[in-house]
């Protein structure tokens, strides 16, 4: 990931510890919904392909 796809995804709340919930996925299959910190996101899937998450 770049700087500016970084800083984006950081823009949005997507720091160390925080809680991601997938909640819609696209008829297209392109977009995916996401809840994060109170908020319904919808991010591509090639960007977020290019973020690590692990399950707890």
């Amino acid at each position: 990931m770049d700087g500016r796809e970084r800083r984006r995804m950081l823009d949005l709340g997507l720091i160390n510890d925080t809680q991601v919930e997938a909640v819609l996925v696209s008829p297209a299959g392109g977009l995916t919904a996401y809840y994060i910190r109170g908020a319904l996101l919808a991010i591509r899937n090639e960007d977020a392909s290019k973020v690590v998450v692990s399950i707890k």
